[in-house]
């Protein structure tokens, strides 16, 4: 009895169980059998009796099933903490106190310890330990450090060596709170007694100078890489064949050195020196290398040499000539006496001597400070408050440029690359306009494209039913023409113009400016455009196109509601009151309400200057809501859908229930109609536009894929009579959207409130 009772209990261990593999616990080591495997479980990573089984990866949750690298990339935990370093054989300081950082990461539980640099400590500082896993104090070696070993205000020992954690940033904070870590309040950080008495000695060491030294090193800090740019003349002409010539002054303020480059013209016939002056300093007494000195009279000294920057000048005998001082520069100016002069000024050009219209003196040669750079005005008003840079002219104004004459088309290739072949050497192909191909550019579910319905204007019959779609790209003002293919035409449908862009008629070939294109202004409801010797009448556009126009009415005109009500207030008052009766002739119930076809004609027929984009486009804005459709006929507008999209074989009901769910931001079931319209053109979902227009407001979008689904739920079928025909628009009327128009609302905003 007790072995039947034995098999069910083992039966019932393994009921349920996958794994029942063995681990390797013994393998050779050197040539020796050993044991490898004494921390592995058991048989389908079942725990061995007695075995505690430790977890070697890192004991945080993981957010979405992903890993921890994933979730936690580039997260980390910081702990500020100090530790003690025993200082031997030091009066000073017994024990010194080293601040550093600890940080956690949470990716794969690797602990780095940095201390910062402090200056002059004397002290290689840095990495102290780097990242890695750091396994716990003997006797628990086995194991590594986790984020629940860590707090505030507690001693964490990393190799032997203790820190105190006193403090952590934000972050961290945060973070183990929700953690459910109960965190101790921040420990304060001892100061060793070495740092106090440093800072002690740095605060009390005062200059014992009476004078205050110029601090060179300060300006080269502030001011390196810091230039003042002058465009300066000198005036040569005096001189035999010299002439005025330009040069530009750069002016160092890191060291108030300064530097002159000539500006050469091309072919002057002079050589490109490298540096009118190298730079240097530049002193306001100085005379022109290479010419004698005069002395008070006014004549040369007898035998005087030539005098040269920071020596003496001396006569035959030796001696220095009656009255001269010496001159160093930078050092101070020395009279007969050998007392200083009274009144010891600089001796070089500061940036203070520097403004416009200045005259400054470069070895004997008289330099006009013309102009300057924008650095250098913007210093000037912010140093010194000087507001006028009023420039000195100094150059004559230029020749004016003689026009370049384009040479006329020669009838190869389009007119741009033969225009860009006259304009270098190396012919380039003609720029794009880049930022209108960002802007207008399909983005997502919004084409950008404006599309007409066109018929051909011509005195053959066939060609007058034929049906054209004209597609207009705002993207590059490209026209690309398409004919649907209809049964029993005669004609073979398809493309019948490449996408180009199209010159206006009746213009010259061969001229030297480029031709006019037709543009998007050129395309609306009624307008009759040659397109290479075709003409076309565009007869109806799409629900995008319409919504584009009166969108974007600063651009379309004749889609501007308030240009067209302008318009209707011009008349005269006969043809106002001509067209009021005529109104209430086509009303007579006097509802304030009637059919678009009536009206258009009648505005056509009273002279208003309307074009038939324009009467569309104010039926459009004074039209009447279409009334809800009844329950039988919505279910005979989707019976016939349903057959529509069986015929002709549509399936993608996933993947356009996937489009509704990506463009329903909120997820709340449900979008307005222009977005389900937009996103069933997107699939070409093929249904007239009529049919469409029976499902208004907020729409519940898994109910209208369900219901268009005819596979999985399919409806009672349906005949499709005329109007429910798959065409693009609905041909037989200019506007099949717009059937009553309120015209009492018309009246009373074009002419005012009626008596």
């Amino acid at each position: 009895m007790a072995l039947p009772m034995l098999l069910d209990s083992s039966y019932r261990k393994t009921l349920g169980k996958e794994a029942f593999h063995k681990p390797q616990h013994f393998d050779y080591r050197n040539g020796a059998a050993m044991m490898v495997g004494s921390e592995k479980p058991g048989i389908g990573r079942e725990p061995l009796p007695g075995q505690e089984l430790r977890s070697t990866h890192s004991t945080l949750p993981s957010v979405g099933g992903g890993p921890l690298w994933i979730t936690f990339d580039k997260q980390a935990l910081c702990f500020d903490a100090y530790f003690q370093e025993a200082v031997t054989e030091n009066r000073v300081e017994s024990v010194r106190v080293r601040q550093c950082k600890i940080y956690f990461y949470l990716e794969d539980d690797t602990i780095q310890v940095v201390e910062p640099e402090f200056r002059n400590s004397g002290i290689t500082q840095g990495t102290l330990i780097r990242r890695h896993r750091i396994p716990l104090p003997p006797p628990k070696d086995d194991q590594f450090y986790s984020v629940r070993h860590f707090n505030i205000n507690q001693e964490i020992v990393l190799y032997s060596r203790t820190f105190m954690v006193t403090d952590c940033d934000a972050f961290t904070h945060n973070f183990l709170r929700k953690l459910g870590v109960r965190l101790n309040p921040p420990a304060p950080t001892p100061e060793d007694k070495y740092s106090i008495l440093r800072r002690q000695m740095e605060g009390s060491m005062q200059p014992l100078r009476p004078y205050e030294r110029q601090d060179t090193l300060r300006q080269f800090l502030e001011h390196d890489r810091k230039v003042l740019h002058f465009f300066c003349l000198w005036d040569d002409s005096e001189s035999m064949f010299g002439d005025c010539r330009e040069l530009t002054l750069h002016y160092f303020l890191s060291d108030d050195t300064m530097e002159i480059r000539e500006i050469f013209c091309p072919n002057s016939g002079r050589d490109a020196v490298p540096k009118f002056l190298k730079r240097s300093k530049l002193p306001k007494v100085g005379h022109q290398p290479g010419r004698k000195r005069a002395n008070r009279a006014g004549n040369l000294s007898t035998g005087q040499e030539t005098c040269q920057q920071g020596r003496k000048c001396f006569n035959r005998a030796g001696n220095v000539p009656t009255g001269q001082e010496t001159y160093q520069p930078g050092r101070k100016r020395v009279n007969r006496a050998g007392n200083v002069s009274t009144g010891q000024e600089t001796y070089f050009y500061k940036d203070c001597d520097l403004a416009l219209g200045t005259v400054i003196n470069v070895w004997g040669r008289k330099v006009l400070l013309c102009d300057c750079d924008s650095f250098t005005k913007e210093f000037y008003r912010s140093k010194y408050g000087i507001e006028d840079f009023t420039p000195v002219p100094y150059k004559p104004r230029p020749a004016p440029k003689p026009t370049r004459q384009v040479p006329p088309y020669n009838g190869f290739d389009s007119e741009e690359d033969s225009l860009s072949s006259c304009q270098g050497l190396l012919p380039k192909p003609p720029k794009k306009d880049f930022r209108k191909f960002m802007e207008k550019d399909r983005q997502g579910l919004v084409s950008n494209v404006l599309r007409f319905e066109g018929k051909m204007v011509s005195e053959d019959p066939i060609d007058r039913e034929r049906l054209f779609i004209i597609s207009f790209y705002l993207s590059d003002d490209t026209i690309s023409v398409f004919e649907p293919p209809q049964r029993n035409s005669g004609v073979t449908g398809g493309k019948f113009l490449e996408r180009r862009r199209v010159k206006k008629p009746d213009q010259e070939l061969l001229k030297g400016e480029a031709s006019e294109c037709f543009g998007a202004q050129d395309l609306y409801v009624g307008a009759q455009l040659c397109l290479h010797q075709y003409e076309f009448q565009l007869v109806d556009a799409d629900e995008f196109t319409l919504n584009h126009m009166e969108e974007h009415a600063k651009e379309f005109p004749r889609a501007n509601i308030d240009t067209i009500v302008s318009k209707l207030r011009s008349i005269s008052e006969d043809k106002r009151r001509e067209i009021e009766s005529l109104l209430a002739v086509s009303d007579p119930e006097d509802m304030g309400v009637v059919s678009y076809g009536p009206l258009r004609d009648l505005l056509l027929e009273a002279g208003c200057q309307l074009s038939e984009h324009e009467i569309l486009t104010l039926g459009r804005c004074y039209r009447m809501p279409a009334p809800a459709p009844s329950h039988s006929d919505l279910n005979l507008a989707l019976g016939a859908a349903q057959e529509t999209l069986r015929k002709k074989h549509f399936e993608d009901f996933p993947e356009m229930t996937s489009a509704f769910l990506h463009e329903d931001r909120h997820g709340a079931g449900r979008l307005s109609t222009q977005e389900v319209r937009t996103i069933c053109k997107a699939f070409r979902l093929p249904l007239p536009d009529d049919l469409l227009m029976t499902v208004t407001g907020e729409i519940d979008y898994h109910a209208f894929v369900s219901g268009l689904n005819w596979r999985e739920n399919p409806a009672p079928p349906a005949l499709a009579d005329d109007s429910m025909k798959a065409n693009v628009w609905d041909s037989q009327t200019v506007a099949p959207l717009v059937k009553s128009i309120n015209y009492s609302a018309l009246l009373e905003d074009v002419f005012g409130q009626r008596e």
